[in-house]
Formats: structure tokens, C-alpha cells, sequence
């Protein structure tokens, strides 16, 4: 296991973080779901409903601990999702459970992203 970010910028939140994780939650609340109404197999069904309640927890913690971030740093976001240039690429510091988060949304992504294969 590599080591947690300690840092990211308010760039990497506002273009790449958010919306690799409504990706992931597109993914789960359409692909996913639709391959479990579509399953027919009693086991394979059971594993997807799984799956999609395990996605669906990890992006809950997520959330939970980016809010926390996106509060803390709510005028550097904004800024940037402003195209502010003086605030535009500001480099926040995460705490612990923050980096947690931020390693676990770009994890979920990456699974989301072999799942949909």
C-alpha cells in the first residue's frame, strides 16, 4: 500500500476528484443496478446487490469527510471552481481522515471503471 496524499489542489477537487466520484455514482446507480434487475442467476444477483451496498457505504464515508474538506476550504474552492487565478491552484492540506477519503474516491473510480468493462 502507498502512502496517503497529505496534500491535494483545489484544482485536482474541483475537475478531477468530484467528478471521477459522481461518475462513480452514476455507475452504481445505473450500470449496477441495471445488471442486477437484468440477472437471473440467484448468486450472481446476491454478489452485484453486494457490491452495490459495499459502493454505496464507501461513497457515503467519502462524502462525509470531503464535506469536511470542502468546508474548511470553501473560498479556495470556490475560487477555483470560478476560475479565480489568485486562488485558482491553491494547495490544501488534508487530515487524515480527508486523505483517507481522497485515496479512497480515486480506488472506488478505478473499480467503478473495471466494473463497467
Amino acid at each position: 500500500m502507498h502512502a496517503l496524499p497529505e496534500t491535494i489542489t483545489t484544482r485536482e477537487v474541483v475537475y478531477d476528484l468530484i467528478p471521477k466520484l459522481k461518475a462513480t455514482e452514476r455507475l452504481v446507480d445505473g450500470t449496477l443496478q441495471g445488471r442486477i434487475e437484468r440477472c437471473t442467476d440467484e448468486a450472481e444477483k446476491a454478489r452485484l446487490e453486494e457490491l452495490k451496498i459495499e459502493f454505496e457505504l464507501e461513497i457515503s464515508m467519502i462524502r462525509m469527510n470531503l464535506e469536511h474538506l470542502m468546508q474548511r476550504y470553501s473560498q479556495q474552492l470556490e475560487d477555483a471552481a470560478q476560475g479565480r487565478h489568485s486562488e485558482g491552484n491553491a494547495v490544501l492540506t488534508l487530515d487524515a481522515h480527508e486523505a483517507v477519503a481522497v485515496e479512497s474516491a480515486w480506488a472506488l473510480y478505478r473499480r467503478a471503471q473495471e466494473l463497467s468493462r
